[in-house]
């Protein structure tokens, strides 16, 4: 198809494809001349990989990151979820004191070496960034998210494809990245459902 074609089955316009090509987002397509190229299914569908990642508000560069991992994705399924999330999560801050998070995640059933130590840079920014607030996590709370997380971890863990490479690399690399909006999302009509619950909130 030509790009004319390939904006209108993926509603996304002809100058934003352009512009994905440039940036090396997009393959380029099969050239027919010097100014014409065709283009099938696969940027179909990256297209749509593409759109689906900054819908989720992650930046072009962090998109990059995510379609390498998509691209050239380790064998091992364990190292193919660390690439998916060194993808969206900031490097490691090597003075970042990681010894409060690592105690926390122990009740992850954490132990050294199990994930990349970025991911633990992040608990440690959040842990932070709470004492900075002043405010703590109660000791009847923190238990509950580290079992909800554990849980939701063991339930996305089973549920990766096994009949092939491709779709486990999918289901890790951009259910890693996508679910997350709507996890918080949850979180929060839940949080409002609950208030309502205790509270007596009015319906609406």
């Amino acid at each position: 198809m030509r790009i004319s074609e390939l904006s209108a089955q993926t509603g996304v316009t002809v100058p934003t494809i352009k512009y994905y090509l440039r940036e090396g987002l997009l393959p380029e397509g099969e050239r027919t001349a010097p100014t014409q190229a065709t283009y099938g299914e696969r940027h179909v569908e990256r297209l749509r990989v593409i759109r689906a990642l900054l819908d989720a508000r992650v930046s072009i560069a962090e998109t990059r990151r995510v379609l390498e991992a998509l691209d050239a994705a380790p064998a091992n399924a364990h190292d193919l979820l660390g690439a998916a999330h060194a993808a969206v999560t900031p490097p490691l801050d090597e003075g970042l004191d990681l010894a409060d998070a690592e105690r926390l995640v122990a009740g992850l059933g954490w132990r050294p070496g199990m994930c990349d130590p970025a991911v633990l840079g992040d608990v440690a920014r959040a842990l932070a960034g709470l004492e900075r607030a002043g405010f703590a996590v109660s000791d009847d709370v923190m238990p509950v998210y580290l079992d909800s997380a554990r849980k939701i971890a063991d339930a996305e863990i089973a549920g990766v494809p096994s009949e092939s490479a491709e779709a486990a690399v999918r289901y890790v690399v951009l259910g890693s990245v996508l679910v997350e909006p709507l996890l918080l999302a949850l979180r929060r009509v839940a949080q409002q459902v609950a208030s309502a619950e205790r509270f007596g909130g009015a319906e609406h």
